[in-house]
């Protein structure tokens, strides 16, 4: 394994370009499998969950092309509706294939996915979705197996305790653009990714109106062909790099990024008293208005809320500014694993229930730290270019699965940071 080495101190400043969407991609390659016909996808990440998912395709028995970094070819035209276990426990994201297959061959085996530790994600909502659909879903040995013979429009509630589904939305979606009849989805996800992937459906011949709002209607179609899409902008990614701005005192300028799908976060950074300007509408600045953080206080929620995704790296920004900023946690509660990381560095942070009380110091200080899962990673490695010493990261394989080429792109800002091997830790570490 490999991990990061930082040493902080340097302001992060210059132009970074931001990478297609990982959580816009990843359904937009199970939608390929709507279609007998081949699809291409641009402007994809080079990430190991991409990478995952294109083996699960051909191991389904689609023809799977890397036509160069960013540009994939899948060829759908002979696939089977049994999904491999060995390749579906490590990414949570193949779930998702549940829709086009019930929705195309009209069955589907998958075994319950794997992925991040970063709470409970149960899949009750997306068997509801299949239900309604008049589809029979049952758990078996740790398969879910979805007899799909009798698919057909319905109406489908995706409410849930903490708000709608994304994946749920998008397997509903796509196991109703093949179904016959109306189907009314209430409660439906809006975020970016669901617009970008009804955007890719509709290209290859789905009916579906209310793009972008909480009730979609999908009029089912017999059929779909391939199409040619470019996956959208990773907001996770642009917030991500406007928090390193933000906490190495630095300023960056965000390519294809888009100030639209950032809204909330937009806001909570300007209140902090960092400085956002949106250049064009692919093009974002972000610095700092004032020497010293202003505290902050957000409540992740799903769209247009705060992002649960983004909480970990605000709560590393939030160990720099100064005062006291709360964070609540309302769509994964228990997803503070990067906490305790956090204080091995110096940061004061007393956990509340589902929030995380945070003090600012101002102040980190290099550490051994542990990432727990991909948006912790980032956090820590945040934490370490604002940190005085140097800031091991171990377990890296997690960024991997979110971030394109993070440490390359760190360094072109002038962050000091270098992926080496696990071997190479200092021997004071070994017992962490």
């Amino acid at each position: 394994m490999e991990v990061f080495r930082i040493c902080g101190g340097p302001p992060l400043n210059g132009t970074v370009n931001i990478s297609g969407s990982k959580n816009a991609a990843l359904p937009q390659f199970a939608a390929t499998l709507l279609s007998s016909h081949p699809s291409i996808l641009e402007n994809v990440p080079d990430l190991s969950d991409v990478r995952f998912m294109a083996e699960i395709l051909s191991e389904l028995g689609a023809d799977v092309q890397r036509l160069d970094r960013t540009t994939w070819e899948i060829n759908p035209a002979n696939i089977g509706h049994r999904a491999p276990y060995e390749l579906v426990r490590k990414m949570r994201a193949s779930i998702c294939l549940l829709g086009p297959l019930v929705g195309r061959l009209r069955m589907a085996e998958i075994p319950m996915p794997g992925g991040c530790v970063i709470g409970q994600r149960p899949i009750d909502l997306h068997i509801r979705a299949l239900k309604c659909l008049g589809a029979k879903v049952v758990l078996e040995k740790g398969i879910v197996k979805v007899d799909g013979k009798d698919l057909k429009g319905g109406s489908i509630f995706l409410g849930g305790r903490h708000g709608s589904t994304v994946t749920g939305t998008t397997n509903a979606i796509m196991a109703a653009v093949l179904a016959p009849g109306t189907t009314k989805i209430e409660s439906s996800a809006c975020e970016p990714e669901i617009i970008d992937l009804c955007d890719m459906l509709i290209k290859m011949g789905a009916k579906i109106i209310g793009v972008g709002s909480h009730i979609l209607k999908v009029e089912g179609v017999s059929k779909l062909s391939g199409c040619t899409h470019k996956v959208m902008p990773d907001r996770i990614e642009a917030a991500t790099y406007a928090i390193a701005a933000a906490i190495t005192e630095g300023e960056i300028i965000l390519n294809n990024a888009k100030s639209e799908h950032l809204g909330s976060f937009i806001n909570v950074m300007k209140e902090s008293g960092v400085m956002i300007e949106t250049l064009s509408p692919d093009q974002i600045k972000v610095g700092l208005n004032q020497n010293d953080l202003n505290s902050l206080e957000i409540i992740t929620l799903p769209y247009p809320g705060f992002p649960t995704d983004l909480q970990a790296q605000t709560c590393a920004l939030a160990c720099k500014a100064k005062g006291i900023s709360i964070l609540t946690e309302r769509v994964y509660p228990s997803r503070f694993m990067h906490v305790p990381e956090l204080m091995r560095m110096g940061a004061d942070i007393a956990m509340e229930g589902a929030s995380s009380v945070v003090k600012g110091k101002g102040k980190l200080t290099g550490a051994p730290v542990m990432a727990s899962d991909l948006r912790a990673s980032a956090a820590l490695i945040l934490a370490g270019l604002a940190a005085e010493g140097e800031t091991w990261v171990q377990r890296i394989y997690h960024l991997d699965r979110g971030y394109d080429a993070f440490e390359k792109k760190l360094q072109a800002l002038g962050g000091v940071v270098e992926r080496i091997p696990e071997s190479k830790l200092p021997k004071s570490f070994s017992s962490y």
